[in-house]
Parts: C-alpha cells; sequence; structure tokens
C-alpha cells in the first residue's frame, strides 16, 4: 500500500503528539507513526516548569491539566551525610507540576482528529525521492510494506531515533549514572505538604513529589550500571542498598510504590557539540524532543524542551503554509525548518550542559571540594540560576482563518 501525506510525524510520545497539535492549531494535517499499539505510559509521571505550561498554552490544553494539578511552592534539599537541608522557594502560583505521563499525552492525543495517529507502525526505512527543481519529498517505508511519500517528516521518536540516525547524528551517550522512578500510592492519603523532597548523599540523589493527595512520583540516581529489570528486585535494591541510610519519609514512599511503574534506565545524552555541529535537519526532515536533544533529568526539561520545541516548528510551519496560501512549498518549506533548527539548536544546548553539570554537582562524591561545591555554592547560588532558565517563553502559533484548521 502507498499513502500520500502533508507531514508525517514519527513517534506518538509528547514532542510528536504537541508537534502534531501545534500544527492541526496552524491548519496542517499531520499523520503521526506510533510503534507501539496504544499511548505510552513509561516514565509514569514527568516535572512541568513554566516554560512547559506557557508551551501548552500555546497548543491550547494547559487548561485540561493544571485543573487537576496543583503548583509545588517548595523544595526541600536534604544532605543526608551532614542533616544540612537547603530550600528553594517558587514564585506564588508558578512552582513546577508533576503530572502523570499518560493524562499529559491523553490531553494532547484528545486535541486530534481520530485518525491522526497509526498506531502498530514500525519504521523499516527512510529514503528522501527527487522532485525535480531542487524539491525532494521522504518516502518512508514501514516494515508492514506500507510506503509512506510526504512533504515534510519529523522525527519525534526518541532517544534512539531511526530519524535522527538517518540524518547522521551522534548516538547519545552514557552519563555514567542510572535512574529508578515509579508512583507511590497512599490509599488513605498522606499528610505532606505541596513541597518536594530531595535527598543528596555522595554519588546519589533520590526525591519525591506529590501528585495529588495520593501519589507521588519518586526517583533515584545513582551510578549503578546494571539494575535487574524485575521491578519488585529493584524496589528492594534501591531500599537494602541505595538508600538504606535515607530519611524514614523516602524509605515509606518507596515501600509504597506501585510495581507496575517502577523503571531502570541508563541516563543518556547527546554532545553539546553533536547538536550544534550535527546534521538537525536536511530539506524537509527534522527532528524534535528527544530525537533532537536527549539530556538528563536533573533540571527536569525533557518534557518542557520538547513542548517548546512543537510550538516554534508549528510556528515556522504555520508561518510558511499561511504565507504561501495554505500550501506546502517545498523551497519555503525546508527554509522554515532550517530556521527552526537555528532557534532551538542553542536553547537546547544550554540545557544539555545545564542538567549535566547540576547533575555532575549534585552527585559528585563526597571528597570535601565537592561538598563545598555542592552545598556552599551550588544550591546557595547556582541552583536559583540554573531555575531560571525554566522561565522561558517560546512563543505563540500564528493565527489561521476561522476553520482552517479542522
Amino acid at each position: 500500500m502507498e499513502m500520500t501525506e502533508d507531514v508525517v510525524i514519527v513517534g506518538a510520545g509528547i514532542a510528536g503528539l504537541a508537534t502534531a497539535v501545534a500544527l492541526k492549531r496552524v491548519g496542517v494535517r499531520a499523520l503521526v507513526l506510533e510503534r507501539s499499539q496504544g499511548l505510552r505510559s513509561t516514565g509514569a509521571a514527568i516535572s512541568l516548569f513554566p516554560n512547559a505550561w506557557l508551551a501548552l498554552d500555546a497548543l491550547g490544553v494547559s487548561h485540561k491539566l493544571t485543573r487537576i494539578y496543583d503548583p509545588l511552592f517548595k523544595v526541600h534539599v536534604t544532605n543526608v551525610s551532614t542533616g544540612d537541608v537547603q530550600q528553594v522557594l517558587f514564585p506564588a502560583g508558578h512552582g513546577p507540576r508533576a503530572v502523570h505521563r499518560k493524562a499529559l499525552l491523553e490531553a494532547l492525543a484528545e486535541e486530534l482528529l481520530a485518525d491522526s495517529i497509526r498506531f502498530s507502525s514500525k519504521l523499516a526505512a527512510i529514503e528522501s525521492e527527487e522532485q525535480g527543481g531542487g524539491a525532494s519529498i521522504a518516502v518512508v517505508h514501514l516494515e508492514d510494506g506500507t510506503i509512506i511519500k510526504s512533504k515534510v517528516l519529523i522525527g519525534c521518536d526518541g532517544l534512539h531515533s531511526i530519524v535522527a540516525r538517518w540524518l547522521g547524528l551522534a548516538e547519545p551517550v552514557h552519563s555514567g549514572r542510572s535512574a529508578v522512578r515509579g508512583l507511590a500510592i497512599f490509599p488513605q492519603g498522606y499528610g505532606f505538604k505541596q513541597e518536594a523532597q530531595q535527598f543528596v548523599d555522595e554519588s546519589k540523589r533520590a526525591g519525591f513529589v506529590p501528585l495529588n493527595d495520593r501519589e507521588f512520583y519518586w526517583f533515584l540516581t545513582c551510578k549503578e550500571e546494571n539494575m535487574t529489570r524485575d521491578p519488585e528486585q529493584i524496589q528492594r535494591q534501591v531500599l537494602e542498598k541505595h538508600t538504606e541510610s535515607f530519611p524514614s519519609a523516602y524509605l515509606d514512599v518507596v515501600r509504597h510504590a506501585d510495581l507496575s511503574t517502577i523503571t531502570w534506565a541508563p541516563l543518556m545524552f547527546r554532545h553539546p557539540w553533536g547538536i550544534i555541529f550535527g546534521n538537525l535537519s536536511k530539506g524537509n526532515i527534522t527532528v524534535a524532543g528527544d530525537a533532537m536533544h536527549p539530556m538528563t533529568p536533573d533540571l527536569g526539561q525533557g518534557g518542557g524542551l520538547a513542548l517548546e520545541d512543537a510550538v516554534v516548528l508549528g510556528r515556522h510551519i504555520g508561518n510558511s503554509v499561511i504565507k504561501n496560501g495554505g500550501l506546502i512549498v517545498p523551497g519555503d518549506m525546508a527554509k522554515a525548518i532550517n530556521d527552526y533548527v537555528k532557534e532551538r539548536s542553542w536553547r537546547a544546548v544550554g540545557l544539555v550542559i545545564g542538567s549535566y553539570l547540576s547533575g555532575w554537582v549534585q552527585q559528585g562524591g563526597s571528597k570535601w571540594w565537592m561538598k563545598f561545591l555542592r552545598d556552599r555554592v551550588f544550591y546557595k547560588y547556582v541552583f536559583g540560576w540554573v531555575s531560571r532558565l525554566v522561565h522561558y517563553d517560546c512563543g505563540e502559533l500564528p493565527a489561521v482563518s476561522s476553520g482552517k484548521e479542522d
């Protein structure tokens, strides 16, 4: 079977669905190809900072989530070895909100037409087919034999992106750390305030964040290279090997973990020079989200940056389409995509570097100079500055004539 589409997006994660919504808002239909049988909920929960909510405002979906999830107003950072506690206050009403990843995906997917997402679509190969006059189209081959020709191809297929590989981007590298994540459920509720807790102990960092009055999102990052994939064994290792000296509040959260939500994964990132000097686009093909800028989770910006990408890409493509009377003009589209890459690359690099340094400082070990750098410099001065990076407005989407987006 052979199909023709204006825009094909590979991956129905945060970046892919948000980009499809952004394009719908500017009158462009996109077909989203997802290899899974349904929306992916891996990751359990995600923290969204002000920049993410501004992007969700632009996409028209923030109201669905803000009425369910409350913002944090404070985070406590405890040095387990010394007992010292640092506090970071967030402006009233502007703190990050922890949301269920599935709720975010569903909020985005609800904005799309029923046939916009094609599940169980596994990418086999990509080609670029010349059309004459310097124009080209992307040809996507699926494992089931389907061939899809598209005027624009956007890879939102995550850490090990096939589209990124086709563009020639270097593979993500291991940061030397790994993370365990999960949800804890307290059926009768709990007495904690709307505050986050973090705990630092030599080469380990852990914490928990309330999602609502019954659920916590919790995590542990450490230098464990090879942890079992069995959730019950992971929980036991966290409690008995990595956090036995941690405060009882954290241990209690881990003990209440929903085993079906526990995951372990190495923390990967793309070298900054791979983003600056790599081919983030080629003609009418580009990448967004983790496919462009995988990073460690230390600033909680993976999801927020993906949402920003979607709005910026939607704006550049939308402006091109509007300028050309509702048509996708290959030459002008290539320029729009190139402009998107120029706008996004340096911000992505800044957050990749900031995230990596944040993790390195906070889990740098027990040497006196690392303790001084972490406790007396980073948390008191640098953390606040780094946190301000999340107060970023990616802008709005261009307005289209009434009815165009349908």
